[in-house]
This record gives C-alpha cells, structure tokens and sequence, in this order.
C-alpha cells in the first residue's frame, strides 16, 4: 500500500539549481499579469514592430513546401549559411567559410547559453560583465564554472577597464556585448584592438554577443570583432533576427568565428535540439537579402522613440545619456539616496502606483543599482502616456 506521505520532488533537484536566481524577465512577466493598473510595458525587449512584408511573404510560400515540414538540418541549411556569409562580408568586409565558419541557432540566446558547456570545466572560470546579459552568468554558473565579474562604469561609458579585470591560470572566457544591454554603451575598433590584445596574451576565447549591432543611431555604425587581423583564432560572434528584423518570437540566430569553437559548440547544441524549422530559416534568408531601406525604416521608428523619452526623462529629473545603440534607455534614478539602493522596489513600486512596467538595474548585477532600463519597444503614445504618469510623484515616495 502506498503511503500518503507527500513525496517532495525538490529533494532531487540537481544540486546545480541552487546556484540560480530567479530569472529576471520571468520575474518581469509574473509582475505584468498581476498588475491591476492599465500597463504600460517599458520593459521587455521584445520588438512590438511587425516584420518586413517580404518576409511574411516567404513564410506563406514555403509553408506550402512539404520538405520544409521535415527535420531541420542540425547545422542550418546551405543557401541561409551562404546568405549569412554574403550578407557577413557586405557588412563587414570579413570571409567566412560556410562550411566550417557558421552555426545557425535558435535565437542567439540559445548559443550564448551553450557555450560555456562546451568550453568550461567545472570550477573554470569566465569573465562576465556587470552590468550585463544574464544570461553569460547563468550559463557559467549551470554548468559548473565561476563566473567572475568585471565592472563596467559610468565613468569609463560602461566600458571595459582593463586593470579591473581578474586573470587567473582558470580563466577561459570573455563575454562582450556592445552595443551593450543595458546601458546602450558602444565602442570603436580601436577598442577592440585593446580587447583582441588582452586575449591573446591572456589566452582567452571571446564570446561577443552582437544582437544589437544593427540597431544604431547618429551615424554610429557598429563594428565587428572579427575584423581585427588575428581576432578569429579566439573569437566568436553571436548575432540575432530579433531586434534588426522584428523577429523576437520566431527564434533565429547565428554564430560566426573560429572553427574549432563552432565545432564544439555544435557537439552541444545537437543534444539540446534538432535545429530550426526550415520556414524559419527561409525567411531569415530574406531577411538578410532585404534592401537596406527596410532596416533604416526600423532604426528610424526607435530613434523617434528614443528622443521623445529621453527629452522627457530629462525633464522630469532623470540622468540619461541618449543611447547610439540598442531598444533601450539607461536612466539613472532621481533623487535616489537609499541606503539599500534597491532599484527592484523603486521599479515595482512605479508598477503598483503608476503601471509603468520597467527593469531595475539591479537585475543585470551589483553595478547596475541605481538604475532603471526602459524598452522601446512600445508606441509613441504609449511613451508620452507613462511619461506624463510620471509627472507628478514622489520620487523618494518610491524609492
């Protein structure tokens, strides 16, 4: 006879749990459903523009293909990876071997939380910055390494400080990202000639996450890691569909870079899925054939975007530098004094009383406090609306 004593299945759990928090956007969604106050979302990431008509077109065409309905190709078909390669030296004047050289993913995300199973041994260690992704964190630390964080600083534009880096003979791993979530920060080449620099003398691969690459403004034009002489011997570059192409929910990415790496983490990624559905693919390779109208069309809708919060940020008190790259705006809090410096009870407290949905700085690590990010990705009106909410409170009210 069984016994009705409950059976708790926590005490199973993998040890490895433990070591996460609760994830940040899933927080965020939770925070959404319960609020009772007519939401405006300034949080989430996730473009709320429809893609390019062509690309729609695609998906309706090649849905009428039997062959596209089978088992995706682990590695991404042939005419996307050669697409990738095209539009890659276009962009960037780098050669890539289509063969070898690129990986297609499901979502960028999908390699970026992969790649320290493939590279990290346990207790080995990986350099993530702060604030930054958390995704770079939680993937180190699921696996069994050490992350160890680098700070990036209002002082130095949220930009890498070389002499605040800890090397130790466990170090494996670099994670960058710019333009960079959260903060919109961006940086030169000859700011990754330094980087490339600090890597080959400390023997240390570089997992740069390019998502926001082709979402910039002011006639800054993002470079690529990849193009400085030496740069593929330890390098690889994430890039995503999701916020150049308005394709957030189709999860469609890929890695470019050395060889070797592609190699390793595609022992991987063929564990954890069986590739990207091929409608999928086939409209990302009309994505990347778009004219480049169709992009700038993108650009243009989030840089109004931009102006219009930013001067009204300003207005009301916020310290806010207007970004030349990614969907979000960095502010830092008014008036913000607390002790505690909590800005996840200054961002629920805005939630509660106002139904203004941000993301606390907090939530991208130690050197993120203080700070709130703001998404575009939401409507003018929707903007103008929350920034007149917040015309009339008492910033220490919520802090």
């Amino acid at each position: 006879m069984l016994s009705k004593k409950s059976f708790d299945f926590k005490d199973r759990y993998a040890l490895r749990l433990n070591v996460l928090e609760p994830y940040l956007f899933c927080k965020l969604a939770e925070a959404k459903k319960r609020s009772k106050k007519e939401l405006i979302d300034l949080g989430a990431g996730d473009p709320d523009l429809f893609p390019p008509k062509k690309i729609i077109e695609t998906i309706k065409k090649e849905a009428l293909k039997p062959e596209n309905h089978r088992h995706p190709v682990y590695e991404g078909i042939w005419e996307l990876k050669e697409a990738i390669v095209e539009w890659f030296y276009q962009r960037f004047r780098v050669k890539l071997d289509p063969k070898k050289e690129v990986l297609v993913l499901a979502g960028s995300k999908e390699g970026l939380g992969l790649i320290s199973w493939a590279i990290l041994n346990r207790g080995e260690e990986a350099l993530v910055p702060d604030p930054g992704y958390p995704i770079y964190r939680r993937s180190v630390l699921l696996c069994g390494g050490k992350p160890v964080f680098f700070p990036l600083l209002e002082k130095n534009d949220w930009l890498l400080d070389f002499e605040k880096i800890k090397i130790g003979p466990k170090t494996k791993l670099l994670f960058l990202n710019y333009p960079h979530n959260p903060t919109g920060a961006v940086l030169d080449s000859d700011f990754f000639e330094k980087i490339y620099s600090f890597a080959k003398k400390n023997q240390i691969i570089v997992c740069n996450d390019m998502a926001y690459s082709e979402i910039t403004f002011d006639g800054y034009i993002s470079p690529s890691f990849l193009q400085i002489k030496g740069a593929k011997n330890l390098c690889l570059e994430f890039y995503s569909f999701s916020k150049t192409y308005s394709m957030s929910g189709w999860r469609l990415g890929f890695v470019v870079g050395n060889r070797d790496l592609i190699d390793a983490l595609f022992k991987v990624k063929v564990t954890s899925n069986s590739g990207v559905f091929h409608l999928i693919q086939k409209a990302g390779i009309t994505a990347l054939r778009l004219p480049k109208k169709e992009v700038e069309k993108i650009k243009e809708i989030y840089q109004k975007r931009r102006d219009i919060l930013t001067d009204g940020l300003m207005r009301l008190g916020w310290k806010v530098k207007r970004p030349k790259g990614t969907i979000y705006l960095w502010a830092k809090i008014p008036n913000f004094s607390s002790k505690k410096r909590d800005s996840k009870k200054f961002c629920l407290n805005l939630l509660k009383k106002k139904g203004i949905l941000t993301t606390p700085g907090a939530g991208f690590g130690e050197n993120g406090e203080g700070w709130v990010r703001f998404s575009l990705t939401t409507k003018v009106e929707n903007i103008n609306r929350a920034l007149k909410r917040m015309e009339k409170f008492d910033f220490q009210e919520l802090n």
